[in-house]
């Protein structure tokens, strides 16, 4: 146990709420049976008696139900944010066109390969001019939004003619590409030279959307925007996502975390932690996730070192100790220290 810990006094709220991680009871089948799952290949998960604590009132839909206006708030408003693809295309006349759409990824690295989607109008079912200057010249370049241009990228998606050029009407500089058509913006702190490789029509009628795969074969990025190492960094970034309605999210400062990935040792997993931990009001999911990274679960030489701490022995001298150890346990983990922490979870009176 390292001096760290010794010197750690719980800083958090004593009052944090309970844990909540709801199921909804809509549909359920007789004897917890799910449906077509055979009873000898139903697992139980171990946060199921947690689960069944509370229960959560759940709206339930079927999306062909609602207008197109409906559906699109909700799928668009729950999915998100999103990252914005700023896409430069031109027609064969050589006009150019920039317009936002969140409706986008990178989905390989090996190939490199992006998709976004112009979804049809969803009032008359019309395509964007983006859609058809694609299938006209098979190339695009997609532009990275940060914050310090997302005012510009807003006004660049107002519906102008074919030949007006967004880049000169939202103030943008072109920037000439190397290998395709389409210039990129200059002010973009990452851009990537496309070919089109295929357009999949999702649909016909309004709001359908039409998948623009696009394979990188140039990218550019701003070097101000890169760290001592030449890669990207995301806090220098400030990127933006794109949310429900009007609204748009900002990754930087305070929105910025780190989650180490599940790595070799592999973690023990939550089903892993005893009954009393899993079960904890005062522990919540992301707490128990912590815990599950653990490889195993501390040996008795580290519980040992986790009650003799000062703090413990003064949590132990209550009548019922167990909460105020749990809520120390959560406040090591909010510091990082969860080999520690979960060293305080076990100690037993």
């Amino acid at each position: 146990m390292n001096e760290k810990v010794r010197s750690l006094r719980p800083t958090t709220n004593h009052h944090v709420q309970p844990s909540t991680v709801h199921q909804s009871t809509a549909g359920a089948h007789p004897a917890g049976r799910q449906a077509g799952v055979h009873p000898k290949r139903q697992r139980r998960s171990p946060l199921t008696n947690k689960v069944n604590q509370e229960k959560m009132a759940i709206k339930s839909i079927d999306p062909n139900t609602l207008s197109i206006a409906e559906r699109h708030r909700y799928l668009l408003t729950a999915v998100a944010p999103r990252p914005i693809a700023f896409a430069s295309t031109t027609d064969k006349a050589g006009n150019v066109n920039l317009s936002p759409f969140s409706f986008f990824n990178v989905f390989s690295s090996n190939p490199p390969v992006m998709i976004f989607s112009p979804a049809r109008s969803g009032r008359d079912g019309s395509m964007k001019d983006t859609y058809n200057n694609v299938k006209e010249v098979p190339q695009v370049t997609i532009n990275i939004v940060n914050y310090p241009m997302v005012e510009q990228m807003s006004l660049s998606s107002t519906p102008y003619p074919p030949e007006v050029n967004e880049f000169v009407k939202a103030g943008f500089t072109e920037v000439a590409s190397d290998l395709v058509a389409p210039p990129w913006v200059k002010e973009a702190p990452a851009a990537f030279e496309c070919e089109v490789d295929q357009v999949i029509e999702l649909g016909q009628e309004g709001a359908a959307g039409n998948l623009i795969i696009s394979r990188v074969v140039r990218m550019h990025f701003n070097e101000r925007y890169l760290d001592a190492e030449g890669q990207l960094d995301t806090k220098k970034l400030d990127l933006v996502g794109r949310l429900g309605n009007m609204w748009y999210c900002r990754a930087n400062g305070e929105a910025l975390f780190e989650v180490p990935k599940p790595t070799r040792p592999m973690g023990m997993g939550v089903d892993q932690l005893p009954e009393a931990i899993r079960n904890s009001a005062i522990l919540r999911g992301n707490d128990l996730g912590k815990l599950g990274h653990l490889a195993e679960l501390p040996d008795a030489a580290a519980v040992a070192a986790a009650r003799a701490l000062p703090e413990v022995q003064s949590i132990l001298a209550e009548e019922e100790p167990r909460e105020g150890l749990h809520r120390f346990a959560r406040a090591l983990l909010e510091d990082g220290q969860v080999p520690e922490a979960c060293a305080v979870l076990m100690i037993e009176k």
